[in-house]
């Protein structure tokens, strides 16, 4: 058999290739690093974190919480990954990032079924089955060529921005207390408050200060899920203190008052020795970075090992172009997976690699395909990328509003959002794991 050639060792390329050798197909796994990266790439690794350590929730109320159930429980290898090297984040998934992508390099790169090559692909192959997941990084020569794939069709980007990071013992602890919101979960979050003083000026600052040079920028494009968070500031003074900033079931133990402002920071690797700011991303100048975010009392001596970084991602008009196993509709020997689909998040790029890989391993074997049903996660988020009547496309993240509904009533919107996971895990558990 023809090996299937999979473009990009991110999340969704490497859960692919994996997928597809599981089930006895031969893979030629792409990637460019280490010979080139983008400016948002730090590591050779496969499955780089480029913005937060963070896979979101890990409870069964939210929909990415119900996602990340369903592919374990279908053998995901980017999960697997996860779970072995996450650290304490409250009710969230969060990972070493360099374990976890260490991980994944090792298990992709010592399957037998896998062959790596390094270097860039500048062409989608004229022949064999192909999946495309080179993310929304892609490098400009393989982007033109996928626009000429698709020449009737629109390619579209907008921006991303990662947040900082810090080491653990810059952080000023007497200015600040481990905790999680609401006491939920393990104590995992450092929490550095504000004062209602402290905090005006630090907006006033934030609002002011520099942005580093990043083409065609306009707040338009910023995808909301990832906003940075000077432009946040500026849609007005009260925004952060309803969003990163938001100190809602957070308790000062020396005043045993909720501060006026708190920034939290959630371990970024399993030692503890870094910590990221959550919600900081952004694109400022690095000198305005550390000018600013050291007028938070807390990290005043911060020791910053990395600045927050701006980018473009880039996706396809999916519902004009793909079908609900990623595959193109004009071309159905090519498949897109990951973010360039419009799926945002790790969780839901690993999930389209996943189906994506399963259809096209079937489909070689002679079988017919997995049709997940919309009542669940990984169902829901293919046919909504898939959906033509989503005139307006942009990146999304899954979410519980694109399963359908249970059909009665449940009391309380968290009981409801189980309850609707619950419906999920009992289609899933129903399948022939034959098929799988």
């Amino acid at each position: 058999m023809e090996p299937v050639i999979v473009i990009g060792a991110g999340l969704a390329g490497c859960e692919a290739a994996w997928q597809l050798a599981q089930r006895g197909i031969p893979v030629e796994l792409h990637e460019m690093k280490p010979r080139k990266k983008t400016p948002a790439h730090h590591s050779d690794d496969f499955g780089e974190l480029v913005c937060s350590n963070s896979l979101r929730s890990d409870q069964l109320e939210n929909a990415v919480g119900l996602l990340k159930e369903e592919l374990r429980r279908l053998g995901s290898l980017i999960l697997r990954c996860a779970d072995e090297h996450r650290v304490e984040a409250g009710g969230a998934l969060a990972v070493d990032r360099h374990a976890f992508s260490g991980a994944i390099t090792r298990a992709v790169k010592e399957h037998p079924l896998i062959t790596v090559v390094e270097g860039e692909v500048t062409e989608i192959p004229a022949e064999g089955n192909v999946i495309v997941a080179s993310g929304p990084l892609t490098s400009e020569a393989l982007s033109e060529r996928i626009k000429a794939f698709f020449p009737e069709s629109r390619y579209l980007n907008f921006y991303d921005a990662a947040a900082p990071l810090v080491t653990f013992e810059s952080v000023d602890m007497t200015s600040a207390w481990f905790a999680s919101r609401y006491d939920k979960g393990t104590p995992d979050y450092i929490n550095c408050p504000l004062t209602e003083e402290e905090y005006d000026a630090f907006w006033t600052e934030l609002c002011a200060a520099q942005e580093a040079e990043v083409h065609g920028f306009e707040d338009k494009q910023v995808f909301e899920g990832c906003m940075p968070v000077e432009v946040m500031a500026r849609r007005g003074k009260q925004t952060l203190c309803y969003g990163p900033l938001k100190p809602r079931g957070l308790k000062d133990p020396k005043t045993g008052k909720e501060p006026f402002a708190v920034v939290q920071l959630r371990k970024d690797n399993a030692e503890g020795s870094i910590y990221n700011l959550v919600g900081f991303q952004t694109h400022l100048k690095w000198p305005e970075q550390r000018r600013v975010f050291s007028m938070i009392p807390a990290l005043r001596s911060a020791e910053f090992v990395r600045y927050g970084v701006m980018h473009r991602n880039t996706y396809l008009d999916s519902p004009r172009m793909l079908d609900r196993y990623y595959r193109v509709k004009h071309e159905p020997r090519v498949c897109f997976a990951g973010q360039i689909t419009g799926v945002e998040g790790y969780v839901e790029s690993t999930a389209s690699g996943f189906l994506a890989a399963v259809e096209l391993a079937r489909r070689l074997q002679g079988k017919p395909p997995v049709d997940f049903p919309q009542e669940t996660a990984v169902g829901a988020l293919a046919l909504y990328i898939s959906n033509e009547t989503v005139g307006d496309f942009q990146p999304m993240n899954v979410n519980f509003g694109i399963i359908p509904p249970l059909g009665y009533k449940v009391k309380g919107k968290r009981n409801k959002n189980a309850e609707l996971s619950r419906r999920a895990l009992e289609i899933l558990d129903k399948l022939d794991p034959a098929e799988l």
